[in-house]
């Protein structure tokens, strides 16, 4: 058993700062391969941004291992580059003929149609997005810069804003979690991408729970919730593959099923669907 603690102490930090750039580097290689970004829940990199950000400021107050703040780092780094290529290379609209596939379907997102405050993080300008990180980041540097110097308020300020970083990270499977309940599909989430999730959640849990260095209960119970999401991602994998959403499928066959009626036909009035999915004209109609 103290081998294993051992071995942990440097294998776990060292997996949890490359870990980062090793799973989501693939993600972001396929999309921009694919120059599509459909399927992949663009609030992921909300998600591990802004905890990211709060984790880096959290880290003055706390005195955490430094394998986790050098992670936030990485994390950072690599969500600004998949951000920039999930822009770039989001469907279009698709009221333009394009997939739109969730998240990017519009303002709604999220179950029973809820609809965002003024479609946050679903906007279809990537300048807003940039905006609002710049933003988040001038206001955590004013305020550490401000209550700093108070050691009293500094101390509950720092442990606040700990705690929402790490809740925040701990959703992080939520959305895609929801995406792929939606579609019935997890098309467009790179099996490496789980993999990675999993096997850092495997060590991260054993890390935190034997490391003799400064790991905060917050980082514990956060990764527990965000273990219990991983696997439950593992068992989506399992259900519905990486097959074509259902979504897709039913816009490719809207007459599937279906026998509208023409009036003035020569026939019975039905139009038989075709197996390309367009209509087949009736007896003495005239086709273009």
């Amino acid at each position: 058993m103290h081998f294993l603690t051992v071995l942990a102490g440097y294998a776990a930090p060292m997996f949890l700062i490359l870990s980062p750039i090793l799973s989501y580097s693939d993600q972001a290689i396929s999309m921009h391969r694919a120059r599509s970004s459909a399927g992949f829940s663009l609030d992921i990199p909300l998600i591990m941004l802004v905890a990211s950000i709060f984790r880096i400021f959290y880290y003055p107050g706390a005195k955490f291992d430094i394998a986790l703040l050098i992670q936030s780092f990485c994390n950072i780094f690599i969500q600004l580059i998949l951000l920039k290529i999930a822009l770039d290379h989001r469907p279009p609209p698709s009221s333009k003929g394009g997939e739109a596939a969730l998240p990017f379907a519009g303002a709604q997102d999220g179950l029973a149609g809820f609809q965002r405050p003024y479609n946050f993080w679903q906007w279809r300008s990537p300048k807003p997005y940039w905006q609002f990180l710049i933003a988040l980041f001038i206001s955590l540097t004013v305020l550490e810069l401000l209550l700093a110097p108070f050691d009293s308020i500094y101390s509950g300020y720092s442990d606040l804003i700990g705690y929402i970083g790490l809740s925040i990270e701990a959703t992080l499977p939520l959305p895609q979690l929801l995406a792929n309940a939606r579609s019935r599909s997890c098309k467009g989430f790179r099996f490496s991408v789980l993999v990675s999730w999993l096997i850092g959640d495997s060590m991260k849990m054993f890390w935190f729970f034997t490391s003799t260095t400064a790991i905060p209960w917050a980082f514990k119970v956060c990764g527990i919730f965000q273990a219990i999401c991983d696997f439950m991602l593992g068992v989506q994998y399992v259900m519905y593959g990486d097959k074509q959403p259902m979504i897709k499928a039913q816009q490719a066959w809207p007459y599937v099923g279906t026998k509208p009626h023409r009036a003035g036909s020569h026939t019975s009035g039905r139009l038989t669907p075709s197996p390309t999915g367009r209509r087949t004209p009736a007896l003495g109609e005239k086709t273009i």
